[in-house]
């Protein structure tokens, strides 16, 4: 049977430095790109970070029911979807290892799909002040910053990835990235 290794973390905590250098480190890990309707940023590649779509395609996608997870985020620029589809980029059945990156809500959703003994967590964490002033250098890099984002992320972040949630779904064990090649040696040793 297949695994899926799920990336979790508050944001700028470096889970897309993490996804990027494991799946260098690890060819034998198949990427799962997930959809979202919120514009591309400066670096990003359709296909790759993000399939990125409208979203009227996402109200067409809605019709076929294939829509494993879809969640809406009410930013300061309006409502920004992201989402996973039954497209084909998985076969469990395969004895293959999967890399998906994502939130402790997609999380969930994947487990109640796929099931809880299909994904294997590995929830990366950051000490909040770090965290804060990568995101501002990271928003400072975009050709429109938009820092009020950045502010509403950080308090979402509190609340979605709480204690209490992360409790609630057996997430236990943390990666902390304050050294990044310790951090995926950690992780590494974890991946079958």
């Amino acid at each position: 049977m297949g695994r899926v290794y799920y990336i979790m973390g508050k944001s700028a905590t470096g889970k897309d430095t993490i996804y990027k250098e494991l799946l260098k480190r690890q060819p034998n890990l198949k990427v799962i790109v997930p959809y979202t309707t919120r514009p591309i940023r400066e670096g990003e590649r359709d296909g790759v970070e993000y399939i990125f779509k409208t979203a009227e395609e996402l109200a067409a996608f809605k019709e076929t029911g294939k829509i494993i997870e879809l969640r809406t985020y009410q930013t300061i620029l309006g409502p920004w979807d992201y989402f996973t589809m039954d497209d084909g980029q998985f076969d469990l059945e395969k004895e293959q290892a999967y890399l998906m990156i994502g939130t402790l809500e997609s999380y969930e959703k994947m487990c109640l799909y796929f099931g809880e003994h299909m994904l294997r967590p590995i929830y990366i964490e950051v000490p909040d002040g770090i965290r804060f002033r990568r995101a501002i250098k990271r928003e400072e890099l975009q050709k429109n910053p938009n820092y009020r984002e950045i502010c509403r992320r950080y308090l979402t972040d509190e609340k979605d990835f709480s204690e209490k949630e992360l409790a609630r779904l057996n997430i236990t064990r943390r990666f902390q990235n304050l050294e990044l090649e310790q951090c995926l040696e950690e992780i590494a040793k974890t991946i079958e």
